[in-house]
């Protein structure tokens, strides 16, 4: 007899919820503090290898307990006692907490180092604690340079298995982010009302993952005079033109009478409703489920003590509730996005009384089949925390917050207008300049743009070119010491995982930047696949840069960079070359200069490392704001790439577009690359059997295409939009289309769908070639 089908899919995200082992994050250069009971197993793992670790552990007396892991001290490990004395308020708040403990750590006492310079990425070392012990471990590091990456810190992880587990599906609540005035735990079916005073914080914490908290508020000012002024999911997502609020401009909850009332500081989700009521009685009846506690109810007694009036269903924000519109106009719902921990913080703009639930439904998907605890912190106001999203490279990855670049200071002088992008806060255009005069100062004089958001890998070791020829699709050992190569990384079917630049800084030392973050996970997968000496480190967080590009870019740049006698000058540094030097003179900061570029315009990128950033940037502005520099932002520099013809993530590409399709298969050499590389049996048969092409198209009149609109023959779809704008230079609509190969000839007649793709098409032609602006690539060549 057949055995029963059983749901065992694979859920990555919910790994905290595992009832025996926690995880927890080193940062690079940073410590994190960990405690642990008798018969507790910890490993200590190097994720990307040749990164030092140094482990102190304490009894509960406060006394050094090295030997209770088996370990030793040694007097050269002294980074975790600079890290608890180096005058931050981080390391104020650690020394504090073990001051707590009864650990005094003055002098700092020397540190045990857990394993030798060399490690492979994964290794890791294991220890079993016999008594209860509080364990502090560091990830050993220095600021570096853009050229020294050497001594660079990379992260470190730490997982305990428990010998005694807990017995409920609730991970350890994270720490506080600050000081709280209040906080509770919101058991499934239940609700709580709390006052909430102007300038504090609320965070909505959902314990163990996947599920929803709805949440409604009321003006107190309103309720003290007999008036029930409250937030209006409506009203808030017309004032936005969002489905919801996210932490940036398009923050803020307002009430019905279009009034601000609180502004989202961070979402580690991304995922919420505003559509639908919270749950009620009604819902659980007609469903069959007669008496079943519901959030509407819940919410209605816990306001009864603040004269709130009963409803039957509350137009709540439903946080974490993942709903969507499909392409039939129903509302659909599946389980929340949530992982165990995440959070909404959110900051009172006014004097509030707020109520949130933990709902009870466990007849859908909402709450992942099974309903779970809603923790509720209420911070001081004196508070500030940053404002961020979270990115996460993998699904079981640790959340990473959004990031300021080291050029921060200078572009928020110039523009409130920023967006998350790929984990750093960009701006899309600069108030008292705009996007067509950003663009113009790029076509006809020098623009500056902020580029941070870039991700950086050093690959080092004597396997570095042997990994990367196998992993990308150029021929990486015709590169030359200080050239630059722009390729492709693909997957084994052809499909596109990056794009980017790679640079040779020595014989077994490269740069590879791309804009994807799980590159680097990706390279070392390839690397312990193969066995090779090779170690891939994340550079992003130690090196951020700037596109200085334009016909004056050479003007700019040419006085203000200094570069020894082994290096090329400014002005003698070829297109795709890169130098390496210093700002101003000798003893300036360390600079990188690439003469590369995404406007096609004569340009170059300046890399430094992120403290180094507004010493660089304030010298660009005094050198260049003679010469018309100009802030460029992501409007702009979208408007330069399409005219040229460059492609972007997502729109001209993805993992099912291969690099022929996305119009860039000159970097895939197939009949003078010798050598076997990841994908090139399948670009060998795509190339051969091409079905798509990216192509240029012109539109007739004055109506714009978008990313998505469809591409037709007749009535046939044949191609795709994906990327449309107005060209200001050329005074006319164009666009990147990618286009059944039947129908790619230059002149051929298509239209592009709109509305539904029937009821409205707008003519256009296919162009000769994608690049509308400087075709022969004279301006970026110059």
């Amino acid at each position: 007899m057949n055995q029963p089908v059983v749901s065992r899919p694979l859920e990555p995200a919910l790994f905290a919820r595992a009832l025996a082992l926690e995880r927890h994050r080193v940062t690079p250069g940073g410590l994190t503090v960990v405690a642990l009971e008798a018969g507790d197993r910890l490993h200590v793992i190097d994720l990307e290898g040749d990164q030092s670790a140094e482990l102190l552990a304490f009894s509960a007396d406060g006394r050094v307990a090295l030997t209770a892991l088996g370990l030793t001290a040694r007097p050269d490990a002294d980074f975790i006692g600079q890290l608890l004395h180096n005058g931050s308020r981080e390391a104020a708040h650690v020394r504090a907490a073990l001051t707590r403990r009864g650990i005094d750590c003055r002098p700092p006492p020397p540190a045990a180092r857990l394993w030798e310079p060399g490690t492979p990425a994964g290794f890791s070392r294991a220890f079993t604690a016999d008594a209860a012990l509080l364990v502090v471990v560091a990830a050993p590091g220095v600021s570096t340079t853009p050229v020294d990456s050497q001594t660079r810190a990379s992260e470190l992880r730490l997982t305990i298995q428990r010998a005694n587990p807990r017995q409920a599906l609730a991970p350890p609540l994270p720490p506080p982010l600050g000081e709280v005035v209040d906080e509770f735990t919101l058991c499934p079916g239940t609700a709580n009302a709390y006052p909430v005073a102007t300038g504090q914080y609320i965070q909505v914490l959902d314990v163990a993952g996947r599920q929803c908290s709805d949440f409604v508020a009321f003006a107190r000012r309103g309720l003290d005079a007999g008036h029930e002024i409250d937030l209006d999911p409506t009203v808030t997502r017309t004032l936005n033109g969002n489905a919801y609020p996210a932490p940036g401009l398009y923050s803020r909850f307002y009430s019905r009478d279009l009034k601000p009332m609180l502004e989202v500081t961070r979402d580690t989700v991304g995922r919420h409703d505003t559509f639908a009521l919270a749950c009620t009685a009604r819902y659980y009846e007609s469903q069959g489920y007669f008496g079943h506690a519901n959030c509407s109810d819940n919410l209605s007694r816990a306001l009864a003590a603040y004269g709130v009036q009963a409803r039957a269903g509350w137009p709540a924000i439903n946080f974490f509730f993942n709903t969507s519109v499909d392409a039939h106009q129903q509302l659909t719902l599946d389980e929340p996005w949530s992982r165990p921990g995440d959070y909404v913080l959110l900051r009172a703009l006014t004097d509030l009384v707020c109520a949130s639930s933990a709902c009870p439904d466990d007849i859908d998907p909402a709450n992942g089949w099974l309903p779970t605890d809603i923790h509720i912190r209420v911070y001081s106001a004196k508070e500030h925390f940053s404002i961020a999203m979270t990115h996460r490279k993998t699904p079981d990855a640790d959340p990473q917050l959004t990031r300021e670049s080291g050029f921060h200071p200078g572009t928020s002088a110039l523009t409130r207008q920023f967006i998350d992008y790929r984990g750093f806060w960009t701006p899309t255009r600069f108030d008292g300049y705009g996007v067509i005069r950003e663009y113009h100062a790029c076509r006809e004089k020098v623009a500056v743009m902020d580029l941070s958001a870039l991700r950086k890998f050093e690959v080092l070791g004597p396997d570095a070119e042997a990994l990367l020829d196998y992993c990308l699709t150029r021929d990486v050992r015709k590169l030359a010491v200080g050239q630059v190569v722009y390729s492709a990384m693909c997957y084994e079917h052809g499909g596109m995982l990056d794009d980017g630049t790679l640079l040779r800084l020595g014989p077994d030392a490269f740069r590879w930047i791309g804009g994807e973050d799980y590159a680097g996970d990706w390279l070392r997968e390839q690397a312990h696949r193969l066995g090779m000496k090779v170690w891939i480190k994340s550079a992003s967080g130690q090196i951020h840069n700037v596109a200085v590009q334009g016909p004056l870019a050479r003007a700019l740049l040419k006085d203000m960079i200094w570069t020894p006698g082994t290096q090329p000058t400014l002005e003698a540094l070829g297109w795709f070359r890169f130098l390496i030097g210093r700002l101003d003179h000798y003893d300036g900061p360390p600079l990188m200069v690439s003469r590369t570029g995404y406007t096609g315009e004569l340009g170059y990128e300046l890399w430094c490392h992120p403290d180094d950033a507004m010493t660089l940037w304030q010298r660009l502005w005094q050198l260049g704001e003679p010469l018309g520099l100009t802030p460029l932002g992501l409007e702009a520099l979208d408007m330069l790439r399409i005219e040229a013809g460059l492609i972007f993530s997502g729109y001209e590409f993805d993992n099912q577009t291969d690099p022929f399709e996305a119009g860039i298969g000159f970097c895939v050499p197939l009949k003078t690359k010798q050598a076997d590389f990841i994908g090139r049996d399948a670009l060998l048969h795509r190339s051969a059997h091409p079905q798509r092409r990216l192509v240029g198209l012109e539109l007739e009149g004055n109506e714009t295409a978008a990313h998505g609109d469809c591409v037709h023959v007749g009535r046939a779809q044949v191609g795709v939009i994906t990327s449309a704008t107005r060209s200001p230079l050329l005074g006319r609509n164009i666009a990147l289309c990618r286009l059944d190969v039947r129908y790619c000839a230059p002149d051929t007649a298509v239209e592009i769908g709109k509305l539904d793709g029937q009821q409205k098409r707008i003519p256009a032609r296919v162009t000769a070639s994608t690049v509308a602006y400087d075709p022969q690539k004279t301006r970026v060549r110059a």
